[in-house]
Order: C-alpha cells, then sequence, then structure tokens
C-alpha cells in the first residue's frame, strides 16, 4: 500500500520511544510529520535528522496538559502544509504506585495526560477533519487497562477512559472519519524515569529490560492502521512481547 505519501501527521510525545519511532517511520515513507513535546531540544534534533535523510518535518514545544499548546501545534501543521491528515495522541505519563502510597499529584498528572491530553487532541484536530471531510485519530492507549495489576489502578483506570472515548468517537464519527486505538505492551521506553517509588521503579524497569518490544514494533503498527485505504478503518490493535503474561 502507499497511503501515506503527503500525508501530514500530527505526532505527540514525539520526542523519544513510540513517538520518534513513529515520526522516523512515517517520514522515511513520504509522509509529513508536525512533532509535539515538552523538550524542545530533542524535537528540534528530530526535525533536523528528518530533513536531512530527505524527509518533510516541524516541531513544537507541547505539553499536552496545556489546550492552547495542543492548538498551536494544529496551527503549525495547518499553516506550513494547509491540512491534517491524522493526530497521532501520543503522549502519556505513568508515575505509578500503590493506592496506599496516595500520591495524589501523580493520580492528577495521569488524568490531566493521559485522558485530558487526548481530549486536547479530539478538540484541536475534530473541526479541522470535518472541514475537510476526512482525518484520522491514532492514540497510544496501552494492555494495563486491559490486564489491571497491583500499582497501576490509576494508570490503567486511565487508560480505559480513553479505550471508552476512542469508541464514543468512533461512532460520532462517520463514514469519513477514522478512529484507531493502539494498545502496547511493555515497550522499551523511559516510561520507567515517571516512576517515583523506587520499588515499582526497579520491578518495571525489570520487566522492561527482560521482556520490552522495541518500540519501531509499535510505530510499525501505527504505520499499518494508517496505511490503510480511506474506507478501511484499523479500530483496534493489541501487540505485546510474545512472554508477557
Amino acid at each position: 500500500m502507499d497511503h501515506l505519501k503527503d500525508k501530514v501527521v500530527i505526532i505527540t510525545g514525539a520526542s523519544s520511544g513510540i513517538g520518534r519511532a513513529t515520526a522516523l517511520d512515517l517520514a522515511s515513507r513520504g509522509a509529513i510529520v508536525v512533532l509535539g513535546a515538552r523538550r524542545i531540544d530533542r524535537i528540534e534534533a528530530l526535525v533536523t535528522e528528518i530533513e536531512t535523510a530527505g524527509g518533510r518535518a516541524a516541531g513544537l514545544s507541547v505539553d499536552v496538559r496545556d489546550r492552547g499548546a495542543v492548538g498551536a501545534l494544529v496551527d503549525l501543521a495547518l499553516d506550513r502544509f494547509g491540512r491534517l491528515d491524522v493526530f497521532v495522541s501520543n503522549a502519556g505519563a505513568g508515575p505509578i504506585s500503590a493506592l496506599d502510597k496516595l500520591d495524589e499529584d501523580g493520580w492528577a498528572m495521569m488524568v490531566d495526560v493521559n485522558l485530558k491530553g487526548v481530549l486536547h487532541g479530539i478538540g484541536a484536530a475534530l473541526p479541522v477533519f470535518r472541514r475537510q471531510g476526512s482525518g484520522q485519530f491514532v492514540t497510544v492507549i496501552s494492555t494495563a487497562g486491559l490486564r489491571v495489576v497491583p500499582t497501576q489502578a490509576v494508570y490503567a483506570a486511565t487508560k480505559n477512559a480513553v479505550r471508552t472515548l476512542m469508541e464514543g468517537l468512533r461512532q460520532e464519527a462517520g463514514p469519513h472519519l477514522r478512529v484507531t486505538g493502539i494498545s502496547p505492551g511493555y515497550v522499551a521506553t523511559e516510561f520507567t524515569a515517571g516512576i517515583t517509588d523506587p520499588d515499582v521503579k526497579a520491578n518495571a524497569h525489570s520487566g522492561m529490560a527482560d521482556l520490552a518490544l522495541p518500540p519501531e514494533a509499535v510505530a510499525a503498527a501505527i504505520r499499518f492502521a494508517i496505511d490503510q485505504p480511506a474506507a478501511v478503518d484499523v479500530g483496534d490493535i493489541v501487540l505485546r512481547p510474545t512472554a508477557q503474561g
């Protein structure tokens, strides 16, 4: 299939991990990528890397908790490239811990980034897609919501809220918009960096070291969902290491 060329794709959380791998994958196949993340130095370096390789890219410092910043990312895509075809919501936060730790700041961060951040993307991109009569939302969720384990109650709750949101969006989208959820298991990313509980961090790091998929595997799944004919809507993809329970 060759439905990627010249598609304008926004990717949040693009400075590392799945977002970075997706940006490189799509750009190498002719898509135009518009990248957002808080670490603007990494975004600028990634844009340069893509352009040096012959691709097209633009970037902006974006914290998805800031509705205006997400809107500015959409405006950048429209101003620079004239349209927006895909919005990939990938930014996420995971300061996981047991509920008894009462990390209410961490709980609030996960709600604000994982759920409200996705809503901000919908709010910014949906009117554009309606005007164009086409568009696709691709949202990185998690297998954490499919198998809930200790220390991940709030994280899993935010991911299941997003799963519900995506199904509602799909039903409201109509015949011209596509909605895809990508649920990865363990992936070799910087996820553990945000965990403050030392025991939980050690366990998560060990699991990633033993099992984790490369982020390029998730990028390939995202590409597959985007690289379908307009009449084909890939609703959900679940991918995990074969050895993951």
